[in-house]
């Protein structure tokens, strides 16, 4: 099924002139309303009526997250704050915040996202829903609801943490979908264990994840312990939230990009050059239809691939895979260059191990290290009395980084269940180093 069949199968060249109209109109308004965007298309030697194609705005500058917080809280507002009906703020570690901010139609369109995702994973207006991405500043908690009440199915606005409540509420309420961080679903799974509740009997038969990287692997981890239908969700808040993009049912394979609401590029992170569709690189979002806060040439650092080729559902809209990493959050091991998701890779395809972990970076004189701490499954420790078990897994894994990412790293194992949990994003790195 499709929510919005007309504006999700359009054809390539019908959806392109809307893009362009809508491209036209927004950096048209922009440089016109806020100060921001008329100094930086000044600086750059552009106007908004040099956008004669789509391929025109690769000549326009990119907007960063470090403008967003130079430009705290309101400089990138384009309407008065009279229009603006909601305020969110990400949850940065360093420096302030980012603020996004939506006017009524900016929310309306925002739930419509949100039930085509909705639809595309399977769900319809008989379904329950347990929200348990957080409510408040976060985009995911309000994002989600909104767009379940737009679809007509039932909400329940559990928010994050409380766990054990959690776990009463999925099997009392009996709720068939369930959206959450994945790291947070494979908490749930664990903490329902260790309190006699068998959670594969639950009425769960869809979970839609996202806001954090994740793997095929930890998918199958996901699917095996709650007996579900494991999606994959893709937003920001900078660009709307949760909704941006959603993997479908009859596809899984990529996430399609409302495109009709948002132009994508990738870029080489290095140069800033554009890539054609296919190459894996940074993606670069603009808004085409947002109001209070748009944003031209977005840099997420997050990387991925947009994938042309048409899906087998029907919908035209392009797709993209699911993010690897965040060209940020790359660690540069003595001259090689890792990500998380890779390392989880790894770590998951070796039986005995839990997929909780943490990589702890820190600096030797002038060398960099990496130590690796993961789990060790409850069966594995109550029947690994001989050191030389756990001995073997550890240079297995030493081995298996070394072979698939070219890193050498040291590996601690440790007792289940004494990694910290998060409700929210996994924090899987610890850097150490002041650099």
């Amino acid at each position: 099924m499709i929510y919005n069949e007309e504006y999700e199968t359009l054809p390539r060249e019908v959806l392109e002139v809307l893009q362009l109209k809508r491209l036209r109109q927004v950096v048209q308004r922009v440089y016109h309303t806020v100060g921001f965007y008329r100094q930086s298309f000044d600086k750059a030697g552009v106007s908004p009526e040099d956008i004669k194609s789509l391929d025109d705005l690769r000549r326009f500058p990119f907007t960063t997250k470090q403008d967003l917080r130079d430009n705290y809280p309101f400089g990138l507002f384009a309407v008065p704050m009279s229009s603006v009906v909601r305020l969110h703020a990400s949850s940065g570690t360093t420096g302030r915040s980012t603020v996004v901010g939506y006017t009524k139609r900016d929310i309306e369109n925002w739930s419509e996202l949100l039930a085509r995702c909705f639809v595309a994973a399977g769900l319809t207006k008989n379904d329950m829903i347990h929200n348990a991405y957080g409510y408040g500043l976060f985009t995911g908690g309000l994002g989600i609801h909104y767009g379940v009440e737009k679809l007509g199915a039932s909400v329940i606005p559990m928010s994050g943490g409380n766990t054990k409540r959690q776990i009463m509420i999925l099997q009392d309420f009996g709720p068939t979908a369930i959206c959450c961080t994945p790291s947070y679903a494979l908490n749930l799974a664990e903490q329902g264990e260790a309190m006699g509740v068998d959670m594969r009997s639950l009425k769960l038969r869809i979970g839609i994840f996202g806001a954090e990287p994740w793997s095929e692997k930890m998918r199958g981890e996901i699917e095996d312990a709650l007996n579900l239908t494991a999606m994959n969700i893709y937003g920001l808040s900078e660009i709307m939230g949760p909704g941006v993009a959603m993997e479908c049912l009859e596809g899984r394979e990529g996430m399609h990009i409302f495109e009709d609401h948002f132009l994508v590029e990738t870029i080489n992170p290095a140069t800033g050059e554009v890539l054609p569709p296919g190459e894996k690189g940074e993606l670069v979002f603009t808004t085409l239809t947002k109001e209070a806060f748009p944003l031209i040439r977005y840099r997420t650092r997050d990387l991925s691939r947009i994938i042309p080729e048409p899906c087998i559902c029907g919908r035209s809209l392009y797709r993209m895979e699911r993010v690897t990493g965040r060209s940020d959050d790359m660690l540069i091991i003595r001259g090689v260059n890792v990500f998380p998701s890779q390392i989880e890779d790894v770590l998951i395809g070796i039986e005995g191990l839990d997929p909780h972990y943490q990589l702890i970076v820190d600096r030797e004189g002038t060398l960099d290290t990496l130590e690796v701490q993961v789990e060790v499954s409850e069966r594995l420790f109550s029947t690994a009395g001989e050191i030389k078990a756990l001995q073997k897994i550890e240079r297995r894994i030493v081995k298996d980084l070394k072979d698939f990412l070219g890193v050498t790293a040291k590996v601690k194992l440790v007792e289940p269940k004494s990694l910290q949990r998060f409700e929210g994003k996994a924090s899987r790195i610890i850097d150490k180093r002041n650099i």
